[in-house]
């Protein structure tokens, strides 16, 4: 298909008045091919692990109002020089911080900044405290335990904020106005609900008290009710109070005071003896409401009933809430809002009443003070990466010059070699089986492997790949077969055939395929005869054996030997059809054998017309397939979006695939002592052809 060629800074700024339909690819991922990840997610503005013609565009076009002549771009370095950036508010912007960069390290005369000295910079300013990013955490709070805590509850809350590069994560603008606003809320309610019961008995206490009576109102209420159905019926207060079984039930098992079935079980027993008139406070009751019952002593009894009281009858109860009745209306009307999980907590009160948010609020605003710093830096290393891979890439994406070039295209993961054979062609994938159902359509002869190799530090690693094989034979190719990988950074990893896609590599191959088919079909059926053979004599063996080891030493000769049989004779009539068969086949092979000789000069286009009724279908078979053989199949599987044929004729297949070749100047040792002999075979073969040329001579003079 046809390529544009990408060369220049003017081919980068005109790009988008190139047609799409000419563009190779469409879409490649960012992960898995042999390209800066980097890079490629600056150029991902929306971060969904691919790039397309889109933001592809949106790189080229910003990278060239950065730069004074949109040449820089076509010259990959990760250098740039500070005159060279455009003459532009933004231009202005980064060459200012680029000084403030290089000030920073040191080198305030230098008129050019590289990708090294800002990446420097973008480490160190991510592991400051106030990094610009707009996250703050609770390392960011420092010694401020009341903001540090508050922090914690926002994320908590609100959910995580999360920073640039590795720094923990923490809460942002947006999270923590969203949580001081529910604070706010609730901080309004409760100023309104204090000033309201100020002229209550216990006046700013009164909603403490009434939330204190809420938190046991039910079981209070259900104690005095079992209390009143006993003193109906005294026979009914044992099965109102737990049984032994419920008490057995409970043992079996670990208790705990926050146990479901502990706080199921009523507030206090009520008396099998007679009337129950009180409920105990403080000593008596359910360890799991023992707490509850005390803060509502504490907050609610002592203080409208006298300090001393710590038991309450059913008057005094009804007493209790008539008294506190107004609060309820101001609970009733307390906002819903997330915060009830934390308001039970000590430190919340500070919150609320406190300085919590001033606190917070300030670290954000002094976080944010920096983000221009940073947006800046973002910048220059956005733009640094482009000036040194957007030419690559778009070489590997709009165009597969890199590719065709044979200068190692991105999708390229390196070097199988296997079976005496080198492979260029191969590809990362990350499902096997997933991707051959595509990958087959591509009509290339592919070889799934897994590669394992140990790193010192990483440990173990693994990955797969598909090599396709496009030249030299494939006989020697099956599962299970072992070879060597070396990806594009030079690492070796050992490499094993887990699936095999069968397709022709070449015509030559083709050839030679029916008579290797053939021979294997002979070895086959040889083997299974042979094999065949091998059980019938071991079965009569192991036969005779147990015959022998069961004959009774001891029976008479006379039984112990069988009579003789009586030795079979030779049908005449059998031999003579057997004459007569092998014959018949002489006379035809001898016939056909005249027939082949009388052609004379003809004979050679017979042994060709022979050859090409043989291999001939083959080989047609191997050339449409070949002329179909693709790249786009499996670059397709992998996650590209291919927008043509990439055709890999014989001639670049065979650069794909190197097969080995002795070097130049390299000299061969003919003598083999192992050499096998074929001395027998020779002979063999020169006795065939005597016998045809007698048949022959015999056949002209009609000698038979």
């Amino acid at each position: 298909m046809d390529q544009v060629i990408i060369r220049t800074g003017a081919d980068i700024a005109h790009l988008p008045e190139l047609d799409q339909k000419l563009w190779v690819a469409l879409a490649c991922p960012t992960r898995g091919i042999e390209f800066d990840t980097r890079t490629l997610d600056l150029i991902d503005t929306d971060h969904d692990g691919r790039i397309r013609p889109p933001e592809l565009l949106a790189a080229c076009a910003w990278a060239c109002s950065m730069v004074r002549d949109p040449e820089e771009l076509a010259q990959p370095s990760d250098v740039l020089m500070l005159d060279a950036l455009a003459d532009t508010d933004e231009g202005r912007a980064l060459a200012a911080q680029a000084r403030r960069i290089l000030e920073l390290a040191g080198r305030t005369d230098a008129t050019s900044i590289d990708l090294a000295t800002v990446s420097q910079r973008s480490e160190v300013l991510s592991e400051m405290r106030f990094n610009g990013d707009g996250v703050v955490s609770t390392e960011t709070a420092a010694d401020d335990a009341l903001a540090r805590q508050t922090i914690r509850w926002i994320m908590q809350l609100q959910g995580e904020a999360k920073a640039v590069d590795d720094q923990p994560a923490g809460v942002d603008r947006e999270r923590a106005e969203a949580f001081f606003a529910q604070v706010r809320k609730l901080r309004q309610w409760s100023d309104g609900a204090r000033s309201a019961t100020a002229h209550l008995p216990l006046g700013e206490g009164t909603v403490d008290a009434a939330l204190a009576l809420n938190a046991v109102r039910s079981k209070i209420d259900d104690f005095y009710a079992r209390a009143r159905l006993a003193a109906y019926d005294l026979r009914a207060a044992s099965a109102l109070n737990p049984s032994k079984e419920e008490y057995a039930a409970m043992a079996e098992g670990d208790l705990a005071l926050s146990s479901k079935a502990m706080a199921a079980l009523p507030v206090a027993p009520v008396s099998p003896i007679g009337p129950t008139t009180s409920l105990p406070l403080l000593r008596g009751v359910n360890p799991a409401w023992a707490k509850a019952l005390a803060t509502f002593q504490h907050k609610a009894v002592a203080p409208l009933l006298g300090d001393g009281k710590d038991t309450l009858n059913e008057a005094e109860w009804q007493q209790l809430q008539e008294a506190l009745a107004p609060a309820q209306q101001w609970l009733a009307d307390k906002p819903a809002t997330p915060l009830a999980a934390i308001e039970g907590d000590k430190a919340f009160a500070e919150v609320l009443h406190g300085d919590a948010e001033q606190r917070v609020m300030a670290l954000i605003d002094q976080d944010e003070a920096e983000k221009t710093h940073n947006d800046h830096t973002l910048a220059l290393e956005r733009l640094l990466r482009f000036k040194r891979d957007l030419l690559r890439l778009l070489n590997n994406f709009v165009s597969f010059s890199a590719f065709y070039q044979r200068e190692g295209a991105v999708f390229q993961a390196g070097t199988l070699y296997l079976d005496a054979r080198s492979c260029d062609l191969t590809v990362q994938v990350a499902d096997a089986a997933k991707h051959a159902k595509l990958a087959g359509l591509a009509k290339t002869y592919l070889a799934y492997c897994d590669c394992v190799r140990t790193d010192p530090k990483k440990g173990v690693q693994k990955q797969s790949i598909v090599a396709a094989f496009t030249a030299g034979d494939v006989d020697f190719l099956f599962i299970g077969r072992n070879g060597v990988f070396y990806d594009r950074k030079g690492r070796d990893w050992d490499a094993t055939i887990t699936k095999l896609i069968e397709n022709p590599t070449s015509i030559a191959q083709a050839f030679f395929s029916p008579y290797k088919k053939f021979l294997r079909m002979i070895e086959e059926q040889v083997a299974k005869r042979a094999a065949a053979s091998d059980s019938r004599v071991e079965k009569s063996l192991g036969s005779t054996a147990t015959t022998l080891a069961n004959t009774n030493l001891n029976a008479p000769a006379a039984a112990a030997a069988p009579a003789p049989e009586t030795p079979r004779r030779t049908d005449v009539g059998t031999v003579a059809a057997i004459g007569v068969a092998l014959g018949s086949i002489s006379a035809v092979l001898v016939g056909v054998f005249a027939k082949f000789v009388d052609m004379g000069p003809w004979i050679p286009l017979a042994l060709l017309g022979i050859v090409l009724a043989i291999s001939g279908p083959s080989m047609l078979i191997a050339w449409l397939k070949l002329r179909q053989r693709s790249l786009g199949p499996i670059l397709d599987a992998s996650g590209w979006a291919i927008n043509g044929r990439m055709r890999i004729n014989t001639r670049l297949g065979s650069s794909l695939s190197q097969t080995a070749h002795v070097p130049p100047n390299a000299r061969r040792m003919l003598d083999d002592p192992f050499a096998e002999s074929h001395g027998g075979a020779w002979a063999l073969a020169l006795g065939a052809a005597a016998l045809a040329g007698l048949a022959y001579a015999a056949w002209q003079f009609n000698l038979f």
